[in-house]
């Protein structure tokens, strides 16, 4: 169903999409030739009326959709009602003649008034009733030449005769119709001398009447007479056979198709010498006028027409699917050219709710988009509003199905929203994507026409306030940093891989710049040293060559600069665990030399943070960087005090080794107390980083300085 309605839009949006040729009006033609013939009026008169030529292709349409006549196809037969001319002439022969059977064999014998009830043979009432079935089925598909074959195969010629007597008069000898010079091979244009069709039609027409009306045939022969001329008086004929809604669509069209040409032909009967003989001649052609007598009964028509055609929403089936069927319901709107009024009924429908639980949700949703997107590419008018939900709700079946790689393609079609619901796609996929299937998502943007610089930004913005709804925020009592800090959660993970977004284009470094410091003051601000080095590490280098803007450039070197720190003093600690009582005297002094050079590197490192204004130079207590200003100086109060107490405790335990150490050790003291970097204001209550525990540290080295002997305390920083 789903093809049969692509194939009737496209067949309709063709002919609405493109301007007709001029083509004369009926009595124009008549005025210059009153010989023209029947069919040529026919055509005339279906171009004077677009609605005519739309009902014709919706026609068409049914016969190409219709079901294959081929499968009730009753084949040949050896003779004509062979059953009961052998039984007729074994009932001569016998002098007993069947009860029952026909006593003729013409045609009408079987329904002949004033004589009793009799019929064929059985085998021969059987075939004449596929036969019969097989010919509607045909005349419903528009086969018409299929039929009079059919009617050859089963030695009905004058049934043959009766079908061919549809075809319209044509002679095209006589024609003014327009032609190629190049365009008619001599076997064309021997054809062309030669009429066909049917020249008394309107008789013929009557016939048929009064055929597909009388009672004593049977409901197939009866539609098909019906089927053949359709009128309002035979249209119950017609349907009593059908069975599905495109069986009461094609019923509907072919009366009205029929009734509007022959309304149109009977309005210039009189000047046409094949409709009027030679009174068309004697009497002359009809003045040209610019506008037909009958346009006002052609507007009524319509109506009427319109008004058929809509009630066909409610129309009771007895087979196939109802009238309210998804496909049936766009099918009828495109044929009304109301594609606008079924959008948007549809994308209310999604609104509410009514086809979430629908077995056919999926497939609707992506015709419906389909065809926004069709309508939108031959410039049809769509509802910006009804395109919105619809492409919406598809990109959702998408997801849902895992679709990634069309994603961006349909979200592109999404105007002016496109770039934020592409991100939304993006930010769903979480951690369900690795960095190339990420990197892949992301190109595909461009490839269907969206900001790419713009996907990536928007992404990783809306990543990080997707995790931060999931993390706790940075506040209350500072946190303790532990050697040994459990794995990253999702959520961390989710924070830490936002940045990949804004790290594949070189053009988003800057954007890159400013989330990577958001993220790394989260994680610091918790005490996540380790996951703050994880995303540290997924960072390109350039992001350290950037000087604008100047704020986030100095705060990102200031980062880089205490993991710097932080490894040197992870350094100390690893050269230290190496020290084994057995090494020997060589081993002994390198190993020494090591050590000592690594804690003179961390030494150097760590003072220079400390005076080098860490994280303060660049913080502004303006209202908008008010929450910068907190994290930054939380950071400062976690990690300050940390890397003074490492620090010293690093010297003083290694005084055995290298006795300098101490010396350093009671120095950093000056620097603490130094009122030029405040370090003091750094410490806090807390236990464990209150300036007094520093000072408790201090005293033991003190102490320590007098492990040599002497009573004088600073002893220690002369020598």
């Amino acid at each position: 169903m789903e093809s049969d309605t692509w194939a009737l839009l496209q067949a309709l949006m063709s002919l609405r999409k493109t301007t007709p040729p001029e083509y004369p009006r009926p009595r124009e033609l008549l005025a210059a030739n009153p010989y023209t013939p029947p069919a040529t009026l026919a055509q005339s008169i279906m171009h004077s009326s677009p609605l005519l030529s739309e009902l014709v292709v919706v026609r068409e349409w049914l016969h190409d959709s219709a079901p294959s006549p081929a499968s009730i196809d009753p084949g040949a037969t050896n003779g004509y009602w062979r059953f009961t001319r052998n039984a007729l002439l074994q009932g001569k022969r016998t002098g007993r003649t069947g009860a029952g059977l026909v006593t003729e064999l013409d045609p009408d014998a079987v329904n002949r008034d004033g004589v009793e009830e009799k019929g064929l043979a059985p085998d021969d009432a059987a075939y004449e009733k596929a036969v019969l079935q097989a010919l509607y089925a045909h005349v419903r598909a528009g086969q018409l030449e299929e039929a009079l074959e059919l009617c050859r195969k089963a030695n009905q010629s004058w049934r043959a005769a009766s079908i061919r007597g549809a075809l319209l008069f044509q002679w095209r000898a006589i024609a003014n119709e327009p032609r190629e010079a190049d365009a008619m091979d001599d076997e064309e244009a021997e054809d062309s001398h030669q009429w066909r069709g049917n020249v008394r039609r309107r008789l013929w027409k009557k016939v048929c009447s009064q055929a597909a009306l009388s009672s004593s045939l049977s409901p197939t022969e009866r539609a098909l007479y019906a089927a053949l001329a359709p009128t309002a008086q035979t249209a119950i004929s017609l349907k009593a056979v059908a069975r599905t809604w495109e069986d009461h669509l094609w019923t509907l069209i072919s009366l009205a198709c029929e009734e509007r040409l022959s309304v149109g032909l009977a309005s210039i009967e009189r000047e046409c010498f094949w409709e009027n003989g030679l009174g068309a001649l004697e009497g002359g052609a009809a003045a040209l006028v610019p506008r037909d007598a009958g346009d006002e009964a052609d507007e009524e028509w319509e109506h009427e027409v319109i008004q058929a055609l809509e009630g066909l929403s409610n129309v009771q089936v007895t087979e196939g699917a109802p009238a309210d069927n998804p496909y049936h319901v766009s099918q009828l709107h495109i044929i009304l050219d109301r594609t606008d009024a079924l959008l948007e009924a549809f994308a209310g429908g999604l609104q509410e709710g009514t086809y979430i639980s629908s077995p056919e949700y999926t497939t609707m949703t992506r015709f419906f988009a389909h065809l926004c997107l069709f309508l939108q590419m031959i410039d049809m008018p769509v509802s910006p509003y009804a395109t919105q939900v619809i492409l919406e709700a598809y990109l959702q079946v998408l997801e849902a199905a895992g679709q990634r790689e069309l994603i961006a393609m349909y979200a592109g079609a999404l105007g002016d929203n496109a770039v934020e619901r592409y991100a939304l796609f993006l930010t769903s996929l979480e951690l369900s994507a690795d960095v190339h299937e990420r990197r892949l998502a992301l190109t595909r943007a461009r490839e269907h026409g969206l900001d790419i610089e713009r996907v990536a930004v928007v992404t990783a913005e809306r990543t990080i306030e997707k995790a931060f709804t999931i993390l706790p925020p940075p506040k209350g009592a500072l946190p303790f940093i532990s050697a040994m800090e459990p794995p990253p959660s999702e959520a961390e993970w989710l924070l830490v891989r936002s940045i990949e977004w804004t790290t594949f284009l070189e053009s988003t470094y800057d954007t890159a710049l400013e989330q990577a410091n958001v993220i790394l003051r989260y994680f610091l601000g918790h005490g996540r040293v380790q996951v703050a080095k994880i995303l540290l590490d997924m960072l390109p280098p350039e992001l350290g060559t950037l000087r604008d803007p100047e704020e986030e450039a100095t705060e990102y070197m200031h980062y880089r600069q205490f993991f710097g720190v932080w490894d040197a003093l992870a350094r100390v600690v690893e050269c230290e665990a190496l020290e084994q009582p057995q090494m020997n005297k060589e081993t002994r002094v390198a190993w020494l030399d090591d050590y000592k050079t690594l804690i003179e590197q961390a030494r150097e490192q760590v003072v220079k943070l400390l005076t080098t204004d860490w994280l303060v130079s660049d913080v502004e207590t303006r209202p908008s960087n008010a929450k910068r200003h907190r994290d930054l100086v939380r950071i400062r109060q976690i990690y300050i005090p940390e890397l003074i107490l490492r620090l010293h405790t690093i010297l003083v335990a290694s005084r055995g080794r290298i006795p300098e150490n101490l010396k350093h050790a009671l120095s950093l003291v000056n620097v603490v107390a130094d009122s030029r970097y405040r370090l003091y204001d750094d410490f806090s209550a807390q236990a464990g980083r209150r300036l007094g525990d520093y000072l408790g540290a201090v005293r033991h080295a003190v102490l320590a300085g007098l492990e040599g002997g002497g009573s004088d305390p600073f002893r220690i920083l002369t020598v």
